[in-house]
């Protein structure tokens, strides 16, 4: 793609997940005029405002930033009717564009989201995914409309999730398949080689936005059940029990089948050496591999273990 017959587009993003899609543009020297993202945020123990990672790259382009509260704002809008974009590309921004802004450039807004669309609609597709034990996702490009990731499909593309993936791992994938399907599908529009394809709404799912009570782990469900959910919520908000009273984060599992039924009740230490912390389920037992505990780094069960001194028969509730 050359500059000279590529699109004028603003960029709308804001997580690490976007900033593949930002690159991919950058790299096939597509002209970027303008990137919208979220607003600074206070991160850490000091409260320190911290930049979105998009406007991070963007600034290193030297690229004009505009990072509005709300997007709906009629002064925002304006500002984006004023740099007369092409088309509008969005990635994991954060806010809805409202219809005023999707009818600004010529060309539509085209959205980068991380599912085979119309499965796993919202916030969080690719923890969901893992969530539900999914062997096979991947990212789609729609032409946005006013609904939640409901508008017409352009091109999709397929990703084998591995057995022990996390959504961090998945989601830095699915973010490089991500920019190179974006590239592919403004390059196939403008040849004219691509007709949207309607979302068949029976078959859609709803990804909601994750909270941190989502990770409170419940031992009466199945050890591949627990083990998928690990993963996919690895690594934020983090799956807990309690150990104690104290939470307790765990990471790295393995679901394990039992030749017999042990005496027990679900949450109850089966074992607990340098191969992991056993812990019986409602169905099967899971095995951990790495823990942590509050204000503790994240440690492999071996080293965590020689501080947490946890014994057989003892219950994480």
């Amino acid at each position: 793609m050359t500059e000279s017959s590529a699109p004028r587009v603003v960029f709308m993003g804001t997580s690490d997940f976007a900033v593949r899609s930002l690159q991919a543009l950058l790299d096939a020297k597509v002209p970027v005029i303008g990137v919208y993202t979220q607003p600074d945020r206070p991160k850490g123990r000091g409260k320190k405002l911290n930049a979105p990672p998009v406007k991070q790259l963007a600034l290193e382009r030297d690229i004009p930033v505009y990072q509005p509260n709300r997007l709906r704002n009629p002064e925002a809008v304006q500002t984006v009717r004023d740099l007369h974009p092409d088309l509008i590309v969005v990635t994991s921004y954060g806010q809805i564009l409202p219809q005023a802004v999707l009818d600004i450039p010529p060309l539509g807004c085209i959205n980068v989201h991380a599912s085979l669309l119309p499965r796993y609609r919202g916030a969080s597709p690719v923890n969901q995914a893992l969530i539900n034990g999914e062997q096979v996702t991947g990212v789609t490009t729609m032409l946005m409309d006013a609904g939640l990731d409901t508008g017409a499909m352009l091109l999709s593309a397929e990703l084998k999730i591995d057995f022990e993936e996390t959504a961090g791992q998945l989601e830095e994938r699915l973010a490089q398949l991500g920019g190179e399907v974006l590239i592919e599908t403004i390059q196939r529009l403008q040849r004219g080689e691509l007709s949207p394809r309607p979302q068949d709404n029976v078959l859609s799912s709803y990804a909601p936005l994750l909270k941190k009570e989502d990770g409170l782990i419940d031992w009466r469900l199945p050890a591949m059940t627990l083990h998928n959910r690990v993963r996919g919520l690895d690594p934020w908000p983090g799956a807990f029990t309690r150990l104690r009273e104290v939470p307790l984060k765990i990471y790295r599992t393995l679901p394990v089948t039992l030749e017999t039924e042990p005496e027990g009740v679900p949450g109850q230490v089966l074992s607990a050496d340098s191969s992991g912390l056993c812990i019986l389920c409602g169905e099967g037992a899971l095995l951990v591999r790495e823990a942590q505990l509050p204000g503790r780094n994240r440690l492999k069960i071996g080293d965590f273990l020689r501080g947490a001194r946890i014994a057989p028969g003892e219950i994480l509730s």
